[in-house]
């Protein structure tokens, strides 16, 4: 017996890694789309099937010639850049600067750029390639072949492990640390603005690195609710000279910069929100003047989130903002003159905008739902015309990229049972083309989970929720099968192909699972009031949420209500623990991965969701800590040591806490895993295995079920 249970183990083990590495059978997803500047063709990054890395690849606008350009012995391009003539492609590809002749293919290596170089650009005129390290601006003259530093503000970190989240520069040109901009060049290539972080009012707080040859302390700058945040501020660069003028757009220390672009006229909007998210201020810097001016300002006391976005018109007469101005998010044409009454919406109200405006040419494309929460679709709306054109008509999730002048639009779609592809829709046609095929022949055998979109019922002023149900590719509706919830978050009601999470539930329904979500309160799609009805409410009313789903499941014939488990990560690994705490008896067994279980040790940016101390919301007072004792289910923790967005102290306090009460938890704790641990080589299947070691133990799927496939 113990010699067979070994064997099937190791199939398993085998088997979830194959499944959660990549490519596999699933492909590689095409990345980095970058249009040249006459919109004639396409560069991405992608891989054919059965192949590990990812080539540069160029299609023409039509979608009719395919081939790669680079010299797959060398290192895989990680940026892509046009030069201005369409004649050149520039491209960072290990520690150097390639260009790639995109007619013939022949290649050059132009410099030794050095370890850590990024956010490769090209000036408008052509002269410089342009790139980020070390917290520093550098130009490289394509003309000379000469590189010179910028900047030298770029500071180094405290922390020594390089890869979590908070371990960042001291101070930099580069994004925040929950992101923003880095840089943009002017259209007369004569200056840049940058986006400037300083770190170093930070509150300096020890991550201990225990791989080290001895445990290092290791200091990271990393703050808490009511500390100051970050030092975030614009500047403006001028490429001659150096000089960096910095913009007084409000306090740096809690205010966040969400974005900033250049018209074709050399004017600059900058998109600022308060770290509260109740103030949104949107600034111009008129072309040739270093002075911000306020276009438009709002004020609302309830938003939680900052989904914001900001892009000159065509004409340059306007600014295009994306804006949560009324129930759903939408984008509105914002004259030069200022005030909400000058606000014309440009979409459907009853519709959510889901990303940025682009232009292209006089035409404006955007994503947004078109009334389905679920679904990501692409709309166009040419100059002239009041009523946008939906370009997609495929279920799933499109994001969009338009060539420069408008006309051919480069899409990545991908669905619940279809892995990420390119397509490409050419000017005149009405059915977009595909261009790449990822996956390889073993795809078409492989078990898909078939996937079911459910509502609850109403209750009372409480209304229907959504649910996205994964059931075995061999379902039989005449046994009952034991449910895994997750991972629990919000937003996860959506049809599309789910990374390294998606290939782990596809696993569990293998296994004999059906696998649910629920958009509960805090997701977007289903207006203001239950967008925000998760503000001030931490680990509250998105708890009955999940009780309504599971008391709605259970009423389905298939469902075994004795044997659900729940699981998450981040928030949604504090959802499991809260629940199995405030809802006893509701799920059998929870896995919680890098649970954020003591508000205290939230980050500065999560005020806009819980406010801070002393704000009288009770939040603070909820620690999980202090409700141990209410714990009657089977519980995993898992967490990261080197995880600095959730400290591994809480999780630790927190199992302190259930062995003083007497309460039996388990633990995985991995020592050189951050907080998004399936990120870590090795600790994503290995954390996996522990969940589904957990529930088959506690939930045995394979009682009345389809047994595990093996991928």
């Amino acid at each position: 017996m113990g010699g067979t249970g070994h064997v099937a183990a190791s199939e398993d083990n085998a088997a979830l890694a194959t499944l959660l590495t990549g490519p596999g059978i699933f492909g590689t997803a095409p990345s980095g789309l970058t249009w040249s500047p006459d919109g004639t063709q396409l560069a991405f990054r992608w891989a054919e099937p059965g192949e590990a890395r990812r080539g540069l690849w160029l299609v023409d606008a039509r979608g009719e010639v395919l081939r790669r350009v680079d010299d797959d012995a060398k290192d895989t391009a990680r940026e892509i850049a046009w030069t201005p003539d369409g004649r050149r492609l520039l491209t960072l590809r290990g520690d150097r600067l390639w260009q790639t002749n995109p007619a013939t293919g022949e290649e050059e290596a132009l410099y030794t750029v050095g370890g850590g170089a990024n956010d490769l650009k090209v000036s408008p005129d052509g002269r410089y390639a342009s790139y980020l390290k070390a917290g520093d601006l550098w130009l490289f003259d394509l003309r000379e072949r000469k590189a010179r530093a910028l900047t030298d503000l770029g500071l180094p970190p405290l922390s020594v492990p390089p890869t979590a989240r908070y371990s960042r520069a001291e101070r930099e040109i580069g994004p925040g640390i929950w992101g923003g901009p880095t840089y943009a060049w002017s259209p007369d290539s004569m200056r840049l603005v940058v986006h400037h972080v300083d770190r170093r009012g930070m509150r300096s707080v020890s991550f201990p690195n225990y791989l080290a040859d001895e445990t290092d302390p290791n200091q990271v700058r990393r703050g808490y609710p009511g500390d100051p945040n970050e030092a975030r501020q614009v500047g403006l660069l001028d490429v001659e000279s150096g000089a960096l003028t910095l913009l007084p757009l409000g306090e740096p220390t809690s205010t966040q910069i969400v974005g900033f672009d250049w018209s074709a006229r050399g004017d600059l909007p900058v998109d600022t929100a308060s770290d509260t998210a109740t103030h949104r201020a949107l600034f111009r810097v008129a072309a040739g003047r270093s002075e911000a001016e306020v276009l438009w300002s709002d004020r609302r006391a309830e938003r939680i989130y900052t989904n914001f976005a900001a892009r000159w018109s065509a004409d340059g007469d306007a600014v295009i903002v994306l804006s949560d101005h009324e129930d759903r998010y939408g984008l509105y044409r914002l004259a030069l003159t200022g005030g909400a009454d000058t606000l014309l919406r440009l979409d459907d109200p009853a519709d959510d905008v889901l990303g940025p405006p682009k232009i292209a040419g006089s035409t404006l494309y955007f994503e947004a739902d078109g009334g389905k929460p679920a679904e990501r679709h692409v709309f166009r709306l040419d100059a002239g015309s009041t009523a946008p054109v939906r370009l997609t008509r495929t279920p799933g999730q499109h994001v969009a990229r338009p060539a420069p002048r408008g006309g051919a639009v480069a899409m990545v779609h991908s669905n619940d049972r279809s892995p990420p592809e390119l397509f490409l829709l050419p000017t005149g046609e009405t059915e977009p083309l595909r261009i790449t095929h990822s996956p390889s022949p073993a795809f078409a055998e492989f078990p898909l989970a078939e996937v079911r979109y459910l509502w609850t019922p109403a209750v009372g002023d409480a209304p229907p929720l959504h649910v996205r149900l994964m059931l075995p590719a061999d379902f039989d509706a005449s046994r009952r099968y034991p449910v895994l919830f997750g991972p629990m978050y919000s937003n996860t009601v959506r049809n599309r192909w789910g990374g390294t999470y998606g290939r782990a539930r596809q696993f569990m329904t293998q296994r004999g699972y059906l696998v649910a979500q629920v958009d509960m309160r805090g997701s977007t799609g289903y207006g203001r009031a239950f967008r925000e009805a998760f503000l001030n409410d931490f680990a509250g009313g998105d708890i009955e949420d999940i009780e309504r789903t599971v008391d709605h499941l259970k009423t389905l014939p298939y469902v075994d209500g004795a044997r659900l488990g729940i699981w998450g990560s981040s928030y949604g690994g504090t959802l499991t623990v809260y629940t199995l705490l405030k809802k006893p008896g509701l799920f059998a067994a929870g896995v919680a991965a890098a649970a954020a279980v003591d508000p205290a040790f939230f980050g500065t940016d999560d005020v806009a969701i819980v406010g801070r101390p002393g704000d009288g919301t009770g939040i603070f007072e909820r620690r999980a800590e202090e409700m141990v004792d209410a714990l009657e289910d089977e519980l995993l923790l898992v967490h990261g040591l080197q995880d600095q967005v959730v400290p591994f102290k809480t999780a630790a306090s927190l199992a302190d806490a259930f062995i003083r009460a007497g309460k039996y938890v388990e633990t995985a704790f991995l020592p050189g895993a951050t907080h998004g641990c399936s990120r870590e080589p090795g600790y994503g299947a290995y954390g996996f295995r522990r969940l589904l070691d957990f529930f088959d133990r506690h939930l045995k799927p394979a009682d009345g079920a389809s047994a595990a496939a093996n991928p």
